[in-house]
């Protein structure tokens, strides 16, 4: 994979680390893909506990531009 088709950001939601990993161009997907990987187990647990939350989170932050002008 190119380097540029692949972007990561470290970031923190709820006092907890993890690693986001956003893919620009894979093959058959026309939306933006992406995975977040946790630092630790504590991490791994709030993860497991709230996908959804965790999922509109980072839509919103971090793969999306808010689009009020």
């Amino acid at each position: 994979m190119p380097r540029k088709a692949r972007i990561v950001k470290h970031i923190m939601i709820a006092k907890h680390k993890f690693i986001l990993e956003i893919y620009l161009a894979l093959e058959g997907h026309r939306d933006i893909s992406w995975e977040i990987f946790p630092y630790n187990n504590d991490a791994s647990l709030y993860a497991f506990s709230n996908k959804q939350r965790l999922e509109n989170i980072v839509e919103k932050k971090y793969l999306y531009e808010n689009t009020k002008v």
